[in-house]
């Protein structure tokens, strides 16, 4: 049991304080987007002694566990995150592990650095994700069912019937997606009409199903005023997600994180496909290859309860699974004893036991289990615990 000092991205988009808060630490007026627990070369977590997570592996696989290296060879599968965002993060998606293997070599075969700006695949890894809300969280994810969508929309005025059309056909929310995207003069045109139509809905309207859509229209064009993407974002489905509820997002499933803070755990990979709300790199025709335009709903879940204090958040990601520790006093039993895992704690104040010693942890404070290590837990908190998500049996 080692105790573990992540690393802060300070991307434009995070909030100034929740991460600090998190960590007792004083605000410096920056925005603290992500706090970074694992493994991922570009910015390892490290050991007491300043030794980086990643070269700590490289010298102990073992701490792995077989199942984790028999799947993964010698790496850590999953990065745990703590994520803050006052303003939205792009559109974007993730490639499967297939598609990943195939863009990485490709990309790699055309002498595209690893490093440029227009590079698209910067590793040969999928990148599945769950994000669990700490506080309220608001996000986009997936799209809803089209003619939902042109009921939305028509409730806030005239929308231009020959763009948004094809939403009336059975292949029409690609169509429209990629001609929303397609940079065209006349789509910023659209969007400027939706938005100022927002405006006065929320002024006037009284349909709540609508008022969110021109809730969602307003707030975007305030933060990427112009930006055709917009008009993909309120095609997409917004959920609200209440402290303890996860979403999950599997390959080609568009989305974009809103506003909030949670815990974010993922596949240890770089590779994003962006659609909209950033500067960044946008390859339309890429991310099209790879979205998921079925429509279907984006629902919140608990952790299920599986022992006293320890409830799992259930997906099928080999990558990476996720526990949400409650703490009341109570001896928990940490599982996955048989897999290396980082165990972070966001409230109060936890005590694990092991075999090694004791280790007292504080809101903010997160420590490296080795594989083999059976540990409990004791105290008041909250906390998680991230192992590979691969069955050690």
């Amino acid at each position: 049991m080692l105790s573990l000092t992540g690393q802060v991205q300070h991307y434009d988009w995070g909030s100034t304080d929740a991460i600090p808060a998190i960590l007792r630490t004083r605000p410096d007026g920056t925005p603290w987007a992500e706090y970074w627990l694992g493994a991922h070369p570009k910015a390892p977590s490290t050991l007491p002694d300043g030794t980086p997570l990643d070269q700590w592996l490289a010298h102990h696989p073992d701490e792995l566990g077989a199942a984790s290296r028999d799947a993964f060879g010698d790496r850590l599968p999953f990065l745990l995150k703590i994520l803050s965002a006052d303003h939205a993060l792009s559109i974007q998606a993730h490639p499967s592990r297939e598609q990943a293997e195939k863009g990485f070599a490709a990309e790699n075969a055309a002498g595209v650095p690893i490093d440029a700006p227009n590079r698209i695949f910067r590793d040969d890894w999928p990148k599945p994700e769950m994000i669990v809300a700490l506080t309220d969280f608001d996000a986009l994810c997936g799209f809803r069912n089209p003619s939902s969508s042109l009921v939305l929309l028509s409730g806030l005025g005239k929308p231009d019937d020959e763009m948004l059309a094809p939403l009336g056909q059975d292949d029409g929310l690609a169509k429209v997606v990629a001609t929303v995207l397609s940079g065209d003069e006349k789509v910023v045109a659209v969007v400027e009409g939706v938005v100022a139509a927002s405006r006065t809905y929320l002024e006037e309207g009284t349909d709540e199903a609508v008022r969110g859509l021109a809730r969602t229209a307003v707030e975007l064009w305030e933060d990427h005023p112009g930006d055709p993407s917009i008009l993909v974002a309120l095609l997409m489905n917004r959920v609200r997600l209440t402290p303890g509820q996860q979403i999950h997002l599997e390959a080609g499933t568009m989305h974009a994180y809103l506003g909030g803070t949670g815990v974010e755990i993922m596949a240890n990979s770089d590779n994003v496909l962006r659609g909209g709300l950033t500067s960044k790199y946008i390859d339309v025709k890429t991310l099209l290859d790879h979205a998921n335009m079925i429509p279907e709903p984006c629902v919140g879940e608990y952790a299920q309860h599986i022992s006293p204090g320890v409830g799992v958040y259930h997906t099928a990601f080999p990558e990476f699974r996720l526990w949400r520790l409650e703490g009341n006093n109570d001896v928990l039993n940490l599982p996955a004893t048989e897999l290396g895992r980082i165990l972070l704690v966001t409230e109060g104040q936890l005590v694990a036991h092991c075999g090694t010693g004791d280790c007292k942890l504080s809101r903010g404070q997160s420590v490296w289990l080795p594989a083999g290590d059976e540990v409990t837990v004791t105290g008041q908190g909250c906390g998680f615990l991230a192992s590979t998500g691969v069955d050690p049996s």
